[in-house]
């Protein structure tokens, strides 16, 4: 099965890294250097929502948890699972997360590309949260 995934960070060699990664396994992957970003093209009437959304917190601008107010308040990515992937793993942003309904929650610094890999393709196939 192919997925189409969305990765948003500010770091263009951890993007690169992980689009390869999925893009290497036959996944559609658009990349998005920041909140806004991602925001206009999710607002786009035309745009099929991605399965999932891997999202960083701190970036410039918007930040993420900023980006994941607007998505879940303007009601966009409708099925989307929605990842953070970011060093931040304080447990108030974990809990924050959680309150959000982001589906997962990844630190950079403690997963390697391949481990985000798994957890992403394991959280796309598992049911949704009811």
């Amino acid at each position: 099965m192919t997925y189409r995934v969305y990765l948003v960070d500010d770091d263009r060699f951890l993007l690169d890294l992980y689009a390869v990664k999925f893009k290497n396994a036959g996944h559609e992957v658009t990349v998005f250097n920041g909140g806004e970003e991602l925001l206009a093209s999710l607002r786009k009437d035309e745009v099929k929502a991605p399965d999932a959304i891997l999202l960083d917190l701190i970036m410039p601008g918007m930040g993420g948890f900023e980006a994941l107010e607007a998505i879940r308040k303007e009601g966009l990515a409708k099925g989307t699972k929605i990842i953070i992937l970011s060093n931040q793993g304080q447990d108030s942003d974990i809990e924050r997360a959680k309150q959000l309904s982001a589906d997962g929650y990844i630190i950079k610094a403690s997963a390697i590309p391949s481990e985000v890999f798994a957890e992403t393709l394991r959280t796309i196939e598992a049911p949704a949260k009811q």
